[in-house]
Order: structure tokens, then C-alpha cells, then sequence
């Protein structure tokens, strides 16, 4: 390896933390049972999101559907993907490397990278010591292992901690990043796509220390844009791809969505899941203290095709009640007769902090205060009694009639459960399309 790779071993001091199987993990670390045992994720979609290591073992791989699971893991247990947990799960992960640092990139749902650079003073520890500090209070704290590379940039730090799976630490000095590329085939490297990897290949790159060798006026003449000579440059053991640290605390948008199977042409039904996923939605909107201005609602056929509708509020608001009202006038325009859906979906959209809501002439945005403090009250009701003990009346039919068995937040009415029934409704002004059977 030329010099430019035997530079120092940390210029830059960047752990990279990745979450082992991770929404297969947080499955087994919520419920005992599952310990050990072959699970998948992703039933919600027919198809494999996630699988532990236990499945990973018996062949089962991501994509597969679940017809081919149990053909090669007849016992594998199979469950719908409960995304609002493993947010959560990864809220506490970069809390926690925050705990030990706040230059954390929030990369994805599963990973984050962290820059430790200069602080061997600060805990009187090795770089290699203070990223395996911060592994084990993740584990400890979270019940999930993580594999954990430390290397001089970003790529090398993916790099590291994809070597060893699961729970594994890979440090990757400047000096020695040779040693890992040179057994490493390239469309095994972040931010090598397949189309890539194949044209490297028609030009005799097999492995990424072949590109990692060659000179930047090899790179140019082959046209090779700007990102692949920041990956060429940090695989070199240079530091280029910046971490970004900058959190947005406002929530963009809220989406939240239901696959039913069998599809049904039930209009009761499908109105039903629809309002289910705004109150979902709008729970989300208030736990993040902000109102809704606009929506977009969608119905997805059984042979895959969407219809939907973008929607302007009259007033900002974070009650299912008023979302639910105005949906109930534009349903039919979406939904056809005779016509068999999958899915329903809602996003919440043009969001905006409930404290800088403007009062308007005729009291609309009062009276959706008022309504907006009723489902905080029932939110406080749910967090004590468990979720959907409260629910709206046009939701009752998907509360009752489950039709993915085992699905997140679908939940047999129990004695202790309200809906909103006729007078509510008539109070609230909720539309109520035909009677549950």
C-alpha cells in the first residue's frame, strides 16, 4: 500500500454502531419467549424484513416471502413489523451514544455513527476503550447486541462493523486499512450500489483495495462522480464524509398505514382500518406537540394499485375527530364498489408547533383545541389501561374484525374498553358508516 495509506491510525476517531438483527432482536428482547428461537419480522407485507440469527441459520434470508420461510424453517415464527417500537429502541440508542458524546449522525433506524476524536484525555481511555464502553452500556441497557467497527472515517467504520456478526468490535487503524479491503468484495462497500459493482467489475475492480490502489486520474478518466471519490478517498484512510450531527426535532410528516389480509370489499371495513391508522397518526402527532394543516389519504387494491387524495384542513388540528369528518367526505371519490383492497394509509402533513396556531374569525380553531384536549385525556387513558382502550366508533369494525391474525394494535374488545358510540359521535360529530356486526 502506497503512503497515503500509512498515514496516522485515527486522524479521526469515528465508531460506527449497528444493531444486530435488529427489529428480529427487539422481538426477542420484549418477549422472553422468543429468546432462541427463529423469528421473523415483516408478516404485515408477506415478506421477510428482519430475521434473527436463529432464522438467519436456518436459511432463511431478507426478501424471502412467508410461504418460503416455512418451506426452509417450518418452525420459524413469523410476526408483523411493529415500527413505533423500534423507533423507540432507536431514540434510546442515540440517546445513549450521546450520553458519551454528541457528535452523533442518526443514520438510520438500526445505526448511527459517532465521532470520539480527542476524547482519550477526557475518559483516560483508547479510542478502542471508549467505543467498546459505549457497546456494552448499548447492550446493557437496550437487551441488543451491535456490531461496532472504530476506523479513521465512515467507510472504514461500516466497514469494521460489518466484519464480525453478530456483537463484534473491528477496529480498522489508517495504517492497516489494506488488510480489510484487500479480502472485501467491492459491492460490499457503503455507497456501492449493484449497478456500480458490476460496471467496477467490467473494469477489473474485484475487490476494494483494487479500487482503493488506484490513482484519482484513474477515477477521473473513468467519470467517476463525487460521491465514489469520497469513498475512494476514505477507503485511502482519509477523513471526507462529514458526519451529520444537526437533529431536526420537527416531525416533517407522520405516516402510518395497514396491509389487511385477506383484501375485502367491505366499505365498512375499509373505512374502519382507514380511521384506525388516522388515530394512530394523530396520537403520534400529539405526542410530538404539533397540528396537522393538511393530509393525504390512499387505498391500495388487492392487485396493487393506489388511488388517493391530497386534502387542505379547514384549521390545524391534532383530533381523528375533525381528520376523520373530512376524510368521510371525500371517501367515495376514492373507494370503488366492488373493488378488493389490501391497505389503507394516511399521512399527516404541513405540520406545525401547536403553540403557533392563530385564532380565526368564526371559532373553528377553538372548538379544535377543545377536541384535541378530549384525546389528550384518552391519551392519558390508553397509557394507563393500554392502548385502543379508547377508540373512535368508525374505528370499531377493525378493532373487531381482525383480519391479519396477530396484527400490531389490532386487539379483541375486552370489558375494559370504550368507543365512542352513537350519542358520542352525534356530540363530536364523527361519522359512523353502518353498524359493526
Amino acid at each position: 500500500m502506497d503512503e497515503q495509506l500509512s498515514i496516522r491510525s485515527f486522524p479521526r476517531a469515528i465508531v460506527h454502531f449497528d444493531g444486530d438483527a435488529f427489529f428480529a432482536s427487539v422481538e426477542q428482547m420484549l418477549n422472553y419467549k422468543l429468546k432462541g428461537k427463529p423469528v421473523v419480522t415483516g408478516k404485515e407485507r408477506n415478506i421477510a424484513a428482519s430475521m434473527s440469527y436463529e432464522a438467519k441459520r436456518m436459511g432463511v434470508t431478507r426478501g424471502m416471502t412467508v410461504q418460503e420461510i416455512k418451506k426452509v424453517c417450518p418452525q420459524a415464527i413469523i410476526l408483523p413489523s411493529d415500527y413505533e417500537t423500534y423507533s423507540i429502541f432507536a431514540r434510546r440508542m442515540y440517546e445513549i451514544v450521546r450520553m458519551f458524546t454528541p457528535d452523533v449522525e442518526e443514520y438510520s433506524i438500526d445505526e448511527c455513527f459517532a465521532d470520539i476524536t480527542g476524547l482519550k484525555t477526557h475518559y483516560k481511555m483508547s479510542y478502542e476503550e471508549i467505543a467498546l464502553m459505549i457497546k456494552k452500556e448499548l447492550e446493557l441497557r437496550l437487551g441488543v447486541t451491535f456490531g461496532v467497527g472504530l476506523a479513521p472515517n465512515k467507510v472504514l467504520a461500516k466497514v469494521g462493523s460489518k466484519w464480525q456478526k453478530p456483537a463484534g468490535f473491528t477496529v480498522i487503524p489508517a495504517k492497516d486499512a489494506h488488510i480489510f479491503l484487500k479480502e472485501l468484495p467491492i459491492g460490499k462497500i457503503w455507497g456501492i450500489g449493484s449497478s456500480t459493482s458490476v460496471f467496477l467489475h467490467k473494469l477489473g475492480i474485484r475487490s476494494a483495495l483494487d479500487f482503493a490502489l488506484k490513482p484519482l486520474s484513474w477515477l477521473e478518466y473513468h467519470k467517476l462522480s463525487k460521491p465514489y471519490k469520497e469513498i475512494w478517498y476514505e477507503m485511502r484512510g482519509e477523513y471526507v464524509k462529514k458526519l451529520v450531527t444537526e437533529t431536526n426535532d420537527e416531525v416533517g410528516s407522520i405516516i402510518k398505514s395497514r396491509t389487511f389480509t385477506p383484501a375485502t370489499s367491505n366499505r365498512q371495513f375499509v373505512f374502519s382500518q382507514l380511521s384506525k391508522n388516522i388515530e394512530n397518526a394523530c396520537i403520534k402527532a400529539r405526542r410530538h406537540g404539533v397540528l396537522i394543516r393538511a393530509i393525504s389519504f390512499y387505498l391500495k387494491t388487492q392487485d396493487f394499485r393506489y388511488k388517493g387524495m391530497d386534502i387542505e384542513l379547514p384549521v390545524a388540528t391534532c383530533s381523528p375527530v375533525e381528520i376523520v369528518n373530512v376524510v368521510s367526505k371525500y371517501f367515495n371519490q376514492v373507494y370503488s364498489a366492488g373493488e378488493k383492497y389490501r391497505a389503507s394509509g394516511i399521512t399527516l402533513r404541513s405540520l406545525i408547533d401547536q403553540g403557533s396556531m392563530s385564532l380565526d374569525l368564526f371559532g373553528e380553531s377553538h372548538r379544535a383545541q377543545n377536541s384535541g384536549k378530549i384525546f389528550e385525556t384518552i391519551d392519558t387513558l390508553n397509557h394507563k389501561y393500554g392502548k385502543h382502550t379508547v377508540f373512535l366508533g368508525s374505528s370499531f369494525t377493525a378493532m373487531v374484525e381482525k383480519q391479519h391474525q396477530g396484527d400490531r394494535g389490532d386487539v379483541p374488545i375486552r370489558k375494559n374498553h370504550l368507543f365512542l358510540g352513537e350519542s358520542a359521535r352525534k356530540r363530536l360529530d364523527i361519522p359512523f358508516l353502518g353498524k359493526a356486526h
